[in-house]
């Protein structure tokens, strides 16, 4: 597209200047100076690196910009307000974007929030408030007792998006990004790409389809192998093993790599063919019980040398999910982390109805896991990873007082890299580069500005996160409970999260 629009205006410049040649009037060389302009313009646009959709779409997305500032005006008194867009409204995106380019975040006249309104959440500050450079807790130690490989990880990581969800410069930039703020990088079910392999912290995903972690047997079937994983398992740059059962934008229903978007190198790595859709099964072929799929952990952690393996789903049947953490609990056998996605959640392709109506929302998912580890004594051995629509610092406050110990994110992380929410992730269409595979368009996000973007956003982020629990007099984030997390529930009452999900 960027050469498109450049051929146009150079074209028109030509063309007026021919008209200036054979005509000249005021009109022509009127004309062939705001040609000129343009094209100056739309040269020095496809060649800047700081924004991606100038790149892409070069003069042209400068009237997206004209339109967003007057927006606000219309909004206000036309459409909708910062605070009624989705799937993130626009309030949300904007800290994002403020905290990746270190711009000012502060916002003025009060809060567009109706405090009085049910639902409406908050936290109480102290009288007596902690100064918030002091406050610990930023990081978690990952590893059970059967882990002999322990490790160190941010309370905020970049969540599973795989090469081919994401473009090559998407993924690039994410991996430099962690590796510059020292947190963890999710590689999702489609195996590990170079360009997970910029020097960041690597969380292997292993799903279904065994994407870098196994092949197609002799009648087709995707099944595990043990030396192709272990190749991938035991690269330095990968600290942690997830065994993923389910994901919050499709429970149950398995990953979806696009035909348009399953490029010859994606399907290299995937061992696939290229040019078709990739649908991995439901579920793993590598167990079918939870005696099986105890032995299949354990195994994948010796395989792994002993790094903390985990497992990911949706909340679904809790009689299942129950059954399963009392097997780890009889066995004395159990991963080392369990990364719970929210029904909300969600970055790539998914059936419609499997995007709305399937899967426990990540709250009440995450209260449900947190008890049953508490109950069968396993809350210290089994840390949990929440993911679900997170993006500020009150969203992670209240996630990890509600029992998580980290927390994983992957829109909010998109957002840094300059996505615009434009939803066409399945279409192989996204106009900044984040969410396609079309050469041209990934040339627009350049990965040496957008790395320092993910790494701001990633800091920024902490940084606010304590500053907010230093207001509540908390000396430690990972203190936090969920008796300090208040929600309106009626117009007169207010109550604790802990007396909503802890005390019934």
């Amino acid at each position: 597209m960027r050469n498109t629009i450049l051929s146009i205006f150079i074209g028109i410049t030509i063309l007026s200047g021919v008209l200036v040649y054979f005509i000249p009037q005021t009109g022509t060389i009127i004309l062939l100076s705001i040609a000129c302009f343009l094209t100056v313009i739309a040269i020095y646009d496809s060649l800047q690196t700081k924004h991606s959709l100038l790149r892409a779409f070069p003069v042209i997305a400068r009237l997206r910009w004209f339109f967003e500032d007057e927006r606000d005006k219309i909004q206000q008194y036309f459409i909708e307000d910062n605070l009624n867009g989705t799937p993130i409204n626009r309030e949300k995106r904007s800290i994002v974007y403020q905290r990746s380019k270190l711009s000012k975040e502060t916002v003025p006249f009060g809060t567009q929030h109706n405090v009085y309104a049910k639902g409406y959440e908050f936290v109480k500050h102290s009288l007596f408030p902690k100064d918030h450079h002091y406050i610990k807790g930023e990081r978690v130690v990952f590893g059970s007792d059967k882990c002999t490989q322990k490790y160190d990880a941010s309370i905020i990581n970049i969540s599973a998006m795989s090469f081919g969800s994401l473009s090559k410069n998407a993924i690039m930039a994410l991996n430099q990004g962690a590796k510059m703020g020292k947190f963890a990088h999710n590689t999702g079910e489609g195996g590990i790409s170079p360009y997970h392999l910029q020097g960041g912290d690597v969380i292997f995903q292993v799903g279904t389809g065994y994407f870098g972690a196994g092949k197609h047997d002799i009648n087709g079937k995707r099944i595990f192998d043990d030396a192709i994983f272990k190749a991938n398992a035991i690269r330095p740059e990968v600290k942690m093993i997830e065994i993923k059962f389910s994901q919050g934008a499709k429970p149950g229903h398995g990953g979806i790599l696009p035909a348009v978007k399953n490029t010859p190198e994606i399907a290299e790595i995937r061992a696939v063919v290229s040019g078709t859709q990739v649908d991995s099964p439901p579920s793993h072929s590598a167990f079918s019980n939870y005696e099986e799929m105890i032995l299949f952990i354990q195994k994948v952690r010796d395989l792994s040398e002993g790094k903390p393996v985990g497992i990911k789903f949706c909340v679904g049947d809790n009689d299942e999910i129950e059954a399963m953490i009392k097997a780890f609990a009889d066995a004395n056998n159990y991963p080392d982390f369990i990364s719970v996605d929210g029904g909300e959640g969600g970055t790539g392709a998914a059936p419609m109805e499997f995007t709305n109506y399937i899967g426990t929302p990540l709250v009440e998912g995450l209260v449900f896991v947190n008890k049953l580890l508490v109950k069968y004594k396993l809350k210290n051995q089994v840390k949990i990873i929440a993911s679900g629509k997170a993006i500020d610092a009150f969203d992670i406050v209240k996630i990890l007082a509600l029992g998580a110990d980290a927390i994983g994110m992957a829109r909010s992380f998109m957002l840094s890299l300059g996505c615009i929410q434009a939803r066409e992730c399945n279409l192989d269409s996204c106009p900044v580069g984040v969410a396609t595979q079309d050469e041209d368009l990934v040339k627009a996000l350049v990965v040496e500005k957008k790395n320092l973007r993910v790494k701001n956003y990633h800091n920024e982020t902490i940084k606010s996160v304590k500053e907010v629990v230093a207001s509540m007099g908390v000396d430690s984030i990972a203190d936090l409970k969920p008796n300090q997390v208040f929600r309106r529930r009626k117009d007169e009452e207010i109550v604790s999260l802990e007396n909503i999900y802890y005390k019934k």
